[in-house]
């Protein structure tokens, strides 16, 4: 005669399992935060190192030259209105971005775009196969889309364009010249009589999503000065309005603000297409700027008053930055 076991299998109970996953998802909600704080202060340290990267460059060209870059070379001459693309060096638009690349350790992509350009002279800048090159320096890791470029196929060229969110500053109008980048500006650094810890260099403004905007390389920009595209303006409602008037359709958003809100530092998403009138980033709370003097800095959007101040080289305000 056999003897039945009483013995029993332990397992959870569905009540145990409900308190396990509860206690999970609060450790979850709990941790995220922390992540993401982790992940902000990593890409603000790397748009920092970027900047300063870039500042580095500037000083070097300064060195060599004795005065900074062009923010833009000009397409055609600013008095005369003669074409300058198709005439020695052949370097029409080009951007500040493109100057610098010997001093970061980029002067073999530089003489490629120097080689094309003297080959074929007769050939747009924004066919230089240069353009395409997608830069990760010249982006900040906070845009998770990574580095952008238009394809060839939508820009109506030969070569993708690739693009950055780090533009120059043209001063306070795509008319005043009074910033550091500009249309055939050549300011040293004796110019800068505000101070180059005063006067800003670089602001960030990430490419919006119809990714006509932003090109690293060859940049015309909304007026044929660059504006908008490889340098920014920090008080200009003429851009604000364009941008209003040109970009609020589908695929963009509607603006969602006048061109007075369009202007200096203000938030902004890659959707609205008015935000590329102005400086902004991805962020919390503020931009990343490069200052003349090589530093960076994070400067908080509730600063946007002063955003003109420090985008002039010599207009003799006296700032106290946050």
């Amino acid at each position: 005669m056999s003897k039945t076991s009483n013995s029993r299998h332990n397992g959870f109970t569905l009540i145990e399992l409900l308190v396990v996953i509860a206690i999970i998802g609060i450790l979850v909600g709990l941790l995220l935060p922390a992540v993401q704080k982790v992940r902000e202060a990593a890409s603000r340290t790397q748009c920092l190192n970027n900047l300063k990267q870039i500042g580095l460059a500037l000083h070097g060209y300064h060195d060599v030259n004795a005065f900074l870059p062009q923010g833009q070379s000009p397409w055609t001459s600013l008095s005369t209105g003669q074409n300058l693309w198709n005439v020695a060096p052949f370097e029409g638009s080009w951007s500040f971005l493109a100057y610098i690349l010997p001093f970061m350790e980029q002067e073999a992509i530089y003489k490629k775009a120097k080689a094309y350009a003297s080959s074929v002279a007769t050939a747009y800048s924004w066919d230089n196969p240069v353009c395409a090159q997608r830069m990760k320096i010249f982006n900040c890791p906070a845009d998770a889309r990574g580095v952008l470029a238009m394809t060839a196929a939508a820009a109506g060229t030969s070569v993708d364009q690739s693009l950055t969110g780090y533009l120059g500053n043209a001063g306070t109008t795509s008319t005043s010249y009074d910033g550091v980048l500009f249309i055939g500006s050549k300011i040293r650094f004796n110019d800068i009589s505000d101070g180059l810890s005063n006067t800003f260099v670089v602001g960030e403004r990430p490419p919006n999503s119809n990714l006509e905007f932003g090109w690293w390389f060859a940049a015309y920009g909304y007026d044929g000065k660059g504006n908008g595209d490889c340098v920014m303006t920090s008080n200009d409602l003429a851009i604000a309005n364009y941008f209003i008037a040109n970009y609020s359709a589908p695929p963009n958003k509607p603006c969602n603000g006048t061109a007075a809100q369009k202007i200096g530092l203000q938030t902004g998403a890659p959707e609205v297409g008015c935000d590329a009138a102005h400086y902004w980033s991805f962020h919390n709370g503020g931009s990343m700027f490069l200052m003349g003097d090589g530093s960076t800095r994070l400067i908080m959007n509730s600063s946007n008053s002063i955003i003109g101040a420090l985008s002039t080289r010599a207009s003799g305000e006296v700032l106290n930055l946050p």
